[in-house]
C-alpha cells in the first residue's frame, strides 16, 4: 500500500476476466480539435512549427503526417515512447510526462491524433516512426482512455520484438487483448472513474497471463480520467510508477 494510492501487482495473474467496454470516455476539459490547446497566455505565441502550441522546434523534431498534422520526437535515448491521449485531448496535458521520461533517457513521440483516423492503426505507424529514428530499438506504447484501449491491440500487431510494454491510463481494455498480450502492462486508473476504473482495471489484469508482468495502480476514491491523472496531487505518484515500470521492462 503505498500512502493514499493503491499499487496491486500481479506477475502473470492466473484466471480470466471479464471483457472490457469499448464505448467513448467521458470528455475531459480539454478542447476537442486535433491539434487543441494553445500555449498559455502568458507565453508568446509560437511563430514556427509546433505541436497544439506546447512543442516547438526547441523542444525536438517537429513532424508531419497525415496531410499536415503535427507530431514532435523529444530526447535522445535508445528506447522509444509513444503517447496516444484521450478523445477531445490534446497533448498538451501530457506535456508532465514527456518532460519525466525524456529526463530519464527516452526519446519521446507526441502527435496531434486525427479524430477521423482509429487510435489503433495511428499508434501503429507512430511506432514504426519512431523506431525508423537511429539509436531507438524497442518501444512503450503508452496511451490515456481510448488511447489506452487500443494500445494493447496496436501492441500485439506490432509484436514483443518491437513493443517494450503498454502503459494505459484509464483504458477499458479487451479481456481478448489482454489474454494476448505477451509483453509487461502497466493500468493506470481512479476507482471511481466511469471509464477505465476499478473493475475494468481489474478484468485486464486478471486476462493478461501471457503478460510476464501485470500491474494496476488505482487511486482510491477518485473519479480522475486519464490526464487528468499527471494534473491532480496523485501525479508525482503517477509519473513516479510509469518511470519505474520503464526502467524495469526497457531492456
Amino acid at each position: 500500500m503505498l500512502s493514499a494510492v493503491g499499487l496491486v501487482t500481479m506477475l502473470a495473474a492466473c484466471g480470466s476476466g471479464g471483457g472490457g467496454a469499448t464505448g467513448a470516455a467521458p470528455a475531459p476539459a480539454t478542447p476537442a480539435t486535433p491539434t487543441a490547446g494553445a500555449a498559455p497566455s502568458s507565453s508568446p505565441p509560437p511563430t514556427g512549427p509546433n505541436v497544439s502550441g506546447c512543442f516547438t522546434e526547441a523542444d525536438g523534431k517537429i513532424f508531419e503526417y497525415d496531410g499536415g498534422l503535427p507530431g514532435v520526437i523529444t530526447g535522445t535515448g535508445s528506447t522509444g515512447v509513444v503517447i496516444t491521449y484521450e478523445r477531445r485531448g490534446n497533448v498538451c496535458t501530457w506535456r508532465p510526462l514527456s518532460d519525466r521520461l525524456v529526463a530519464a533517457g527516452y526519446r519521446v513521440l507526441l502527435y496531434a491524433r486525427s479524430v477521423a483516423a482509429l487510435p489503433e492503426d495511428t499508434t501503429v505507424a507512430m511506432a514504426k516512426r519512431l523506431a525508423k529514428e537511429k539509436g531507438v530499438g524497442r518501444v512503450f506504447l503508452v496511451g490515456g482512455s481510448i488511447g489506452a484501449t487500443t494500445a494493447v491491440p496496436a501492441a500485439l500487431r506490432l509484436g514483443p520484438e518491437k513493443i517494450a510494454g503498454v502503459v494505459a491510463l484509464s483504458g477499458e481494455i479487451a479481456s481478448e487483448d489482454a489474454a494476448e498480450l505477451t509483453v509487461p502492462l502497466l493500468q493506470i486508473g481512479s476507482e471511481h472513474d466511469d471509464y477505465g476504473g476499478r473493475a475494468a482495471l481489474d478484468a485486464a489484469r486478471a486476462a493478461a497471463t501471457k503478460a510476464p508482468d501485470a500491474q494496476a495502480l488505482v487511486i482510491p476514491g477518485e473519479r480522475l480520467h486519464a490526464s487528468q491523472l499527471l494534473a491532480s496531487p496523485y501525479a508525482d505518484q503517477v509519473l513516479s510508477t510509469v518511470e519505474t515500470f520503464m526502467n524495469r521492462h526497457k531492456g
